[in-house]
């Protein structure tokens, strides 16, 4: 299940807060939200602080919100580069731009 909180944060944009899981119906019920806010002429940004798991639906849906504008923030490090991985850009967090989850992206190194 996927929760999804509105934030007004300022005149033409708009944060939806999102808590839970990004998949299958959840995530076309994300885009066609997005969709409808930014036909009505608000910048939309994804709060993801709250998602626990993505599947490869989600990911695509993000993707594609990615490329039509939607920003993504509050990802956790391991959230964060899964997706830039699959070359959709985030907004990281200060303090997590050194902490990359997965080992390779940290040229190599394994803890193993």
């Amino acid at each position: 299940m996927l929760r999804i909180l509105r934030d007004d944060v300022e005149t033409g944009r708009v944060v939806l807060i999102l808590e839970g899981h990004i998949v299958a119906d959840w995530a076309e019920v994300l885009e066609l939200e997005c969709e409808d806010l930014r036909r009505g002429g608000l910048r939309v940004a994804l709060d993801l602080s709250g998602v626990v798991f993505i599947s490869l639906s989600g990911i695509e849906a993000l993707g594609r919100l990615r490329k039509a504008g939607v920003a993504i923030k509050g990802c956790s490090p391991l959230i964060a580069d899964m997706l830039e991985q699959e070359g959709i850009e985030v907004e990281r967090n200060v303090e997590d731009r050194n902490d990359r989850a997965i080992p390779w992206k940290r040229g190599g190194e394994t803890d193993a």
